[in-house]
């Protein structure tokens, strides 16, 4: 199971830290990403990180504004969205598959609910 969190109204140039917590004893064993969808548009690659955290993932249209990160202990990966653009509104959805290629070409195993993201001028 997979919950998102740390959605919400952010202004245009801001930060916002989106959280995903992964339960289960195998949730180690799987890479995880996140992925967006905008009102009208289909869902998109933002980021994804290996099973260790030791390779991370990134669509050019977040590079250098968005890092992903992931706390093995914890079970729980972070997307770091900075200088947010002024129109950026989408449901951030986590992922969590087995196949690491599979999750960046368009999702794998397991899929959040979605978490609200805004940016306001």
């Amino acid at each position: 199971q997979l919950v998102e969190s740390g959605g919400g109204l952010v202004q245009a140039g801001g930060s916002l830290r989106l959280s995903c917590a992964a339960s289960g004893r195998t949730a180690s064993s799987y890479h995880m990403g996140w992925f967006r969808q905008a009102a009208g548009k289909e869902r998109e690659f933002v980021a994804s990180v290996t099973r260790s955290g030791g390779f991370t993932y990134y669509a050019d249209s977040v590079k250098g504004r968005f890092t992903i990160s992931r706390d093995v202990a914890k079970n729980t990966v972070y997307l770091q969205m900075n200088s947010r653009r002024q129109g950026e509104r989408a449901v951030y959805y986590c992922n969590a598959a087995i196949d690491g290629d599979r999750l960046r070409r368009g999702g794998g195993d397991y899929w959040g609910q979605g978490t609200q993201v805004t940016v306001s001028s």
